[in-house]
């Protein structure tokens, strides 16, 4: 059995894509998954489940998500030792004290070399982002409510879906698996 960490994308946040943890623990159970927990109300679980690979997951959950509790979002499944070797590679190391002002922000895919090159410095601070394996770091020192909104621009420009925890949520996960 693998272990998977399961980020689904803007839910219950304001009001909107609104999910209870207690169904998301029941969806992942009744698919067969095992040691099924979730992590805040942000849309995280984890799961354990048998020689299924995180793209096939991701489809499943959100065909699922949307058959059983009409709910429309993406899902970004991640693998034990893919959250290991993300906290592995924090470029921010040094300067991240704070867990509550560093972001990772997971990608669907890598985006083609040829678009992440294509960096606006505006946006893609090179003190405060650094870009990783399928993962975006942003650094916030000022905090997170008042760093730069990556998500959408990186969607808008590089053609992929994201969804961003902070990173004491990615440690926990991490240390659920």
């Amino acid at each position: 059995m693998s272990g998977y960490a399961a980020l689904l994308r803007g839910v219950n946040v304001s009001g909107h894509r609104k999910i209870a943890m207690a169904d998301l623990r029941d969806l992942l159970t009744g698919l067969g998954f095992a040691d099924v927990r979730t992590l805040l109300q942000s849309g995280n679980a984890t799961f354990s489940a048998d020689g299924t690979d995180a793209a096939a997951l991701e489809g499943l959950l959100e065909a699922t998500l949307l058959e059983r509790l009409d709910l429309t979002t993406r899902v970004l499944v991640r693998t034990g030792d893919d959250l290991r070797s993300v906290m592995a590679a924090h470029p921010f190391a040094a300067k991240a004290d704070n867990g509550s002002k560093m972001v990772a922000l997971f990608l669907s895919a890598n985006p083609a070399p040829e678009v992440a090159a294509e960096h606006d410095p505006r946006v893609l601070d090179p003190e405060n982002i650094a870009v990783g394996d399928r993962v975006v770091y942003q650094w916030c020192p000022d905090g997170i409510s008042n760093a730069p909104v990556l998500g959408p621009w990186l969607e808008r420009r590089w053609k992929v879906a994201v969804t961003g925890r902070n990173w004491n949520t990615v440690g926990k996960l991490a240390a659920l698996l």
